[in-house]
């Protein structure tokens, strides 16, 4: 199930888009907003995998309401103008829909957005192993996966953070996700995978892990709380 918010200012907009979003069985409407501030007000109580976002709303514009949050879901721009696309794409979001919007490419656009997201949700099914080996200045090294804290994104980089020391590999954070097994690794946020053993204490949009603070992502809140063993 994909949580997901409506954020436009005109009524009949957000109605023509609950209308055709609700075709989808595994859409769940968490709020219609009629601007960007009860969108924040809504996404600090409720887990948000996805935003159907105006851009011209007045006292705050969309691109300016992505702006104001760290690490916002996944995003789908629905507006009536072409020429924000180039500033829009900056900030990672899914889709441009430009209206009056059509059936197939609304589908299309939430298609790409399911898929992403079962891309991020998906268990790595990667056998539990006591140790990987990275190369590091020509040496394949041996890395207990006990001793691994955490993974930080660097561009098309990734560095592994242990107890003693760090090191940089050439790797996508996505590609070293499905390496690790998901019964003892989690992505958190779009550049960070933490060992679940290792998170101390999770506060608002940040995890303590082994005491370094990791900032949560929305879209991988949920999957962090089933992870951690809430009583």
């Amino acid at each position: 199930m994909m949580n997901y918010i409506i954020v436009d200012d005109n009524k009949m907009a957000r109605k023509l888009l609950l209308e055709m979003a609700s075709q989808f069985d595994h859409l769940k409407l968490i709020a219609e907003c009629e601007n960007p501030i009860e969108a924040i007000n809504i996404m600090k109580k409720e887990i948000v995998d996805l935003i159907l976002l105006d851009i011209e709303m007045p006292k705050m514009t969309g691109l300016q309401f992505l702006k104001s949050i760290d690490n916002h879901p996944l995003v789908i721009l629905i507006t009536a103008k072409s020429n924000y696309a180039v500033e829009a794409f900056e900030y990672n979001i899914v889709d441009y829909l430009v209206t009056p919007v059509s059936e197939d490419r609304f589908i299309k656009a939430i298609n790409k957005a399911s898929g992403i997201f079962e891309s991020i949700h998906e268990p790595s099914n990667v056998p539990d192993k006591e140790f990987i080996f990275i190369r590091d200045k020509g040496i394949l090294t041996k890395i207990k996966t006990a001793d691994i804290i955490y993974l930080q994104a660097l561009g098309d980089y990734v560095t592994i953070h242990t107890f003693e020391k760090k090191y940089t590999v050439r790797m996508t954070i996505g590609a070293a996700s499905l390496k690790l097994s998901s019964e003892k690794f989690i992505r958190i946020h779009r550049s960070y995978i933490v060992a679940v053993d290792k998170v101390d204490f999770v506060e608002e949009n940040t995890a303590s892990v082994h005491k370094y603070l990791i900032p949560i992502g929305d879209m991988y809140r949920s999957d962090l709380v089933k992870k951690l063993n809430i009583f």
